[in-house]
């Protein structure tokens, strides 16, 4: 296994740098969360309970059934959806979230919260920018 290099960041007790293997995890939930499909499927996944993978789908709208599949797939093996197959005719699969994945989307779904808070201030901000940056 490859030595991680020190972490850049600090513990915010100790004052001592922070675990490189804890940085390293933080970087990659966040890389991976911060992909739209994987923060829709938590939203969805928190706000409907157990789902099944095609009312998953219609309601995050718009993603591929490819893209819902390897989605889910590395949320099932970042240990945050467990996946249950029903042996029924047609066969019938439900996703919902691990008390892990719960505590991770009440930490990133609050971005909604703060998108609807900032919403007016936001587009201010864009509408001033843009009109500064026209010749």
């Amino acid at each position: 296994m490859t030595a991680l290099p020190p972490a850049r960041i600090k513990d915010p007790v100790t004052d001592m740098p922070a675990d490189p293997r804890v940085e390293a995890l933080v970087k990659e939930v966040i890389g991976r969360v911060a992909d739209k499909w994987t923060l829709l499927i938590l939203e969805v996944l928190e706000e409907h309970g157990p789902t099944r993978f095609t009312q998953v789908g219609r309601h995050v709208g718009d993603i591929s059934q490819k893209m819902l599949t390897q989605t889910l797939r590395q949320m099932e093996r970042d240990g945050l959806v467990t996946r249950t197959v029903h042996p029924v005719i047609p066969p019938r699969v439900d996703y919902a979230l691990t008390d892990m994945g719960r505590t991770l989307a009440e930490a990133f779904c609050g971005v909604w919260g703060w998108a609807e808070a900032n919403l007016e201030k936001i587009e201010a901000a864009r509408a001033d920018f843009d009109a500064r940056a026209r010749p």
